[in-house]
Order: C-alpha cells, then sequence, then structure tokens
C-alpha cells in the first residue's frame, strides 16, 4: 500500500493507524500546495481532489477521506481498532468519525488559511471552543477512549486533530478530558513513531 500524505496533516491518522498495526506500506509525501508528490507527479491524477490522505491499494484502486480510509484500514484485523461491521458500536464510530471530521476538523482551518485575523479571530476561537466542548463530552466521565475502553480509529483520529492545537498556540488545558486524553494517546509507541517519521517528535526516548 502506498500512503499519500503531508506532515502533520490528518493524514497522520492513518500512518499511525497502519503503524498500530504492522502493516507494510511506502509513505510518498506531498506538496498539496503545488499539487505534486515528492518524485514530481501529479497528486491530482491520484487523488483529484487534491489533499490528503489518499491510499493507494496494491491493485492500484485508490480510498480517500479520512473516515472511508481509517475504517477500510481498521477491517484489515477486525475488532482490533474499530467494531465489528453492522454492530451498534460501528455506527457510535462512525458518527465520531464523522464529528471530528466535518466539525472539529474544519473548526481549525480559519487557523491554518490565515483567516482567522483581527476581527475574525474572536469568532474562529469562539467555534473552536465550543467543538472543544462537544468532543470533550463524547469522552464521557469515566471512559478512556471515545467508545469506551477500547482505542479505535476515531480516537487515533481525534489525537491528530486535537494536536493542532499546538501548531496554533492554542491551550488545552481548560478541557481537562481532552488534556489527559492527549497525554494517554501520546504515550502509545505507533503515535510516538509515527510524530518522529513526519518529524514532528525530536527525542523518541
Amino acid at each position: 500500500m502506498r500512503l499519500y500524505f503531508k506532515p502533520g496533516a490528518c493524514s497522520l491518522a492513518s500512518r499511525i493507524v497502519l503503524i498500530e498495526l504492522g502493516q507494510a506500506f511506502e509513505a510518498i509525501r506531498v506538496d498539496t500546495d503545488a499539487g505534486l508528490t515528492e518524485d514530481g507527479r501529479d497528486y491530482r491524477a491520484v487523488n483529484p481532489r487534491g489533499y490528503v490522505p489518499a491510499l493507494e491499494l496494491k491493485d492500484g484502486r485508490v480510498v480517500t477521506e479520512n473516515p472511508a480510509v481509517l475504517q477500510y484500514l481498521a477491517d484489515l484485523q477486525p475488532d482490533r481498532l474499530a467494531p465489528a461491521a453492522g454492530s451498534w458500536d460501528r455506527v457510535r464510530l462512525q458518527e465520531a468519525l464523522s464529528f471530528i471530521s466535518s466539525e472539529l476538523h474544519k473548526a481549525f482551518s480559519p487557523f491554518f488559511h490565515g483567516e482567522a485575523q483581527g476581527e475574525r479571530r474572536a469568532p474562529a476561537e469562539a467555534l473552536l471552543k465550543r467543538r472543544l466542548g462537544e468532543v470533550e463530552q463524547m469522552l464521557g466521565q469515566e471512559s478512556p477512549y471515545l467508545l469506551g475502553d477500547r482505542m479505535s480509529v476515531a480516537d487515533i483520529y481525534l489525537f491528530v486533530v486535537l494536536n493542532w492545537t499546538g501548531f496554533i498556540g492554542f491551550s488545552l488545558q481548560g478541557w481537562p478530558r481532552l488534556y489527559d486524553f492527549m497525554s494517554r494517546m501520546g504515550a502509545h509507541a505507533s503515535i510516538r513513531a509515527a510524530l518522529l517519521q513526519e518529524g514532528l517528535l525530536k527525542d523518541a526516548a
């Protein structure tokens, strides 16, 4: 398999899952601004939308969009990182992935595209805070992960998106469950390995 990625972007979630499952893969860096892969190919020939991730399978088929890529990978080893297809917990997983992808992820966009400037910063921060509060409630009082006691691909995706708070200078200390969640997730060997591979972790110790 080939994973098309951009360092620190949401494609990091797919890398973490691949490492966690012990799947062999080739990582190909993409310059999404130029629309080119690191070896000079037109990335839109892989994903016409031009963004990451894209997962190219051995037979040449391509999976795009994080919820689809993450569930495809999880189903390579059933019950490891996703509940069984057709189960109620799988519905809850899809619900969590959809929220992270469509609402939480989107709340960070103004900060990465230069839109959270001047008078527009306050409403952008207000939206982000609201989404953080919502996902904090999704974690619940006692559950270490979104679906209970077991880590899923939704938790991995959530970690990647919440990690962006460090890029924009936004503290999670006002959301204690999220703060603890990030500390807990950051201790996983697969996450540390993926961060190291993408140059986001200098000390692997």
